[in-house]
């Protein structure tokens, strides 16, 4: 089902979706007698692809869901864990840790590490599986997080999580009644706040990696379409398949916690062995 999930969403983002849809108006022009169809369909392609690609439109839809939390300010309860959600890497040994985290990887690393500074005495959680590669996501930003002086015995690793669910029902089961800051992407963060609530948690949200501005001075960088805003537009569709499909499974049941089976808590000594053996 995870699998699945994701070759679906990946299919529906703005890009492959255009493109599908330019590739259907060339077949119709090439092996058809609807060559006008053909033509008005490759033409929607490619005015869709110029517009999720345009700053106006890229901005105005990603704006307002990047904005809904605002950035981490301390606050004067006692902070025990700090949590960064997982999202990609890749394993090569001839590039620096840095390299092998993804952007927003990186990013969520270092507002965790900022936050957890902060606090003397909380623990940084690292949560994310494998991705299809032998070392977890958790363990790639641990070495990363070593590499930047945090103490080995100051890091936690959620190794099993594949998405954001299960990453709240394992951080359930892991912190308990514990204050907990929760790191993630400023457009991810709403998603992640309901499910967390969901799993009986109750987070201080720490948004960062954002990709919006409010304004851009230079009309030439504003106007033409962009990468960097075809990436915002995706941003946004991602969050809001992310949304339908969490609204979907707290459908199955008629309570929103039985969508998946209840976490187990974990006990001290489990949590010194997700504490010890850090390094690959």
């Amino acid at each position: 089902m995870f699998e699945l999930k994701k070759v679906v969403s990946a299919l529906l983002m703005p890009l492959p979706g255009f493109l599908l849809i330019g590739l259907f108006g060339l077949i119709l022009i090439m092996f058809t007698t609807k060559r006008k169809s053909g033509c008005i369909i490759i033409l929607f392609s490619f005015i869709g692809l110029f517009l999720v690609s345009f700053h106006p439109v890229s901005s105005r839809l990603l704006l307002p869901i990047e904005r809904q939390y605002t950035a981490f300010l301390p606050v004067e309860e006692k902070i025990d864990y700090v949590m960064v959600l997982g999202n990609s890497h890749i394993v090569d040994d001839e590039l620096p840790p840095t390299s092998e985290l993804s952007r927003a990887a990186l990013m969520r690393l270092a507002e965790g590490i900022r936050i957890l500074r902060i606090y003397p005495g909380a623990k940084l959680i690292l949560s994310g599986y494998g991705g299809g590669t032998e070392i977890s996501h958790a363990r790639m930003m641990a070495n990363v997080a070593l590499a930047l002086g945090v103490a080995k015995s100051d890091i936690v690793l959620l190794e099993d999580a594949t998405d954001t669910w299960e990453e709240a029902r394992h951080a359930a089961a892991f912190v308990r009644e514990a204050n907990l800051v929760l790191v993630t992407s400023a457009s991810h963060m709403p998603r992640a706040m309901i499910d967390f609530n969901l799993a009986g948690l109750n987070p201080y949200p720490a948004p960062t990696n954002y990709l919006t501005q409010r304004e851009i001075s230079q009309p030439w960088s504003a106007y033409a379409p962009k990468a960097i805003y075809l990436e915002q537009t995706e941003r946004f569709w991602h969050e809001t398949l992310g949304r339908i499909w969490q609204k979907l499974r707290d459908k199955v049941s008629t309570q929103s916690l039985e969508a998946a089976p209840s976490p187990t808590l974990v006990n001290d000594d489990q949590k010194s062995m997700m504490a010890e053996n850090i390094a690959p």
